[in-house]
């Protein structure tokens, strides 16, 4: 008999160590990711990927072409909207839904302050009047780009040296000198190092947990006495959600055994 076949939504540093361990469970891994990216997604020779975003009909699609019959995610803790499409299409097309979520960090960190959205941390970061540095990606720019424009403060982003991110950067109006390409985690030393280049007086963040870089991003601004803000994680329920891989692993297990000749 075939393999059984898992689509695995992944873009994120767990995306290798969850695919290795679904195909060495005996499972045969589709990984998806929005974008071509360099990604390590595991050696294993039952594993293989794909890459583009996906509409709601789209990934339908994929699942019944591909015969899958489980979706796991493993996209990054901040996508809800990558969450709640996939979760609608695993439950329109009849498939279990199991997503995995890195372990975030405790809500009350001293040395950081939350906020609840881009909004308001882009309002918080600009209100002492200092160099801004984001480490939150791409796709939340266009508040920060508007706040800092307004108080005619430094802007810089760390990104990805990728054309969407490079598109998001031109969309929002982000600066070319305020664009600072890299993929981390980035070390202790690597943030200290470009907070002391661009004198920057805010780092802002998001509670991606350790795999993120979180602790080393607040240590490097206790160490330069920056203002670190981390934006919350988006508040979901999920009933299959997982911190565990393994855990996660076994409770496929139990829905659908492996299948091999």
């Amino acid at each position: 008999m075939d393999a059984t076949n898992v689509l695995l939504l992944g873009g994120t540093s767990e995306t290798a160590p969850l695919a290795m361990k679904l195909a060495t469970a005996g499972y045969a891994v589709l990984v998806s990711t929005a974008t071509d990216a360099v990604l390590a997604i595991g050696d294993h020779p039952a594993i293989r990927r794909r890459c583009g975003r996906l509409n709601g009909e789209q990934l339908a699609a994929l699942i019944r072409e591909q015969d899958i019959v489980a979706l796991v995610d493993a996209t990054h803790p901040y996508a809800s909207e990558v969450h709640q499409l996939a979760r609608r299409v695993a439950g329109q097309t009849m498939r279990p839904y199991l997503r995995y979520q890195r372990r975030p960090l405790l809500a009350a960190q001293p040395g950081w302050i939350e906020a609840t959205d881009h909004a308001e941390a882009a309002q918080i970061a600009c209100s002492g009047g200092n160099p801004i540095l984001l480490t939150t990606g791409s796709r939340h720019l266009a508040p920060y780009v508007a706040e800092a424009h307004h108080c005619r403060l430094p802007l810089f982003a760390r990104i990805l040296d990728h054309p969407e991110s490079i598109a998001a950067c031109d969309t929002a109006g982000l600066d070319e000198t305020g664009r600072i390409f890299g993929r981390g985690p980035f070390s202790l030393e690597q943030n200290r190092a470009l907070i002391r280049r661009h004198q920057i007086g805010v780092v802002v963040t998001k509670d991606s947990g350790n795999a993120g870089g979180v602790l080393e991003k607040l240590e490097a601004t206790q160490l330069e006495h920056c203002l670190l803000i981390v934006v919350q994680r988006p508040q979901e329920t999920e009933t299959n959600c997982f911190d565990d891989m393994d855990k996660l692993v076994d409770t496929l297990l139990q829905q659908y055994p492996r299948l091999t000749d």
